[in-house]
């Protein structure tokens, strides 16, 4: 797995407002750590509710973004670290200006 990647997970059912469920997720771990026999990886949400696209930071994506299949949010607000075990598939990755945006997003959100 690759920074910039984006791979299907499987979640655990959300007991408050934390993503869950099977969703897409965006590998944001720097590529030494995803090489690494750490177990955790950094993603951040992604949602096809599109209400969340205005939200600060977010970034939205196409249909065709890493092959997706419908208009998409990054929802930089929820940015997690899950255990490895939980990807299951490889759908794509992300060009070079998307990520940029979404850097520029956790920027953002972590006040960097």
């Amino acid at each position: 797995m690759k920074r910039g990647e984006v791979w299907w997970a499987e979640l655990p059912e959300p007991t408050t407002s934390e993503p869950g469920f099977r969703r897409p997720v965006l590998i944001l771990q720097a590529y030494q750590f995803n090489r690494s026999h750490i177990n955790t990886v950094v993603v951040a949400a992604i949602t096809s509710n599109m209400k969340l696209a205005t939200a600060p930071g977010n970034v939205s994506l196409s249909r065709r973004s890493a092959n997706l299949g419908r208009e998409s949010v990054v929802n930089i607000s929820q940015i997690i670290t899950l255990d490895k075990s939980f990807l299951r598939e490889r759908v794509g990755k992300l060009q070079d200006p998307k990520l940029r945006e979404v850097e520029e997003g956790v920027r953002l959100v972590l006040a960097l």
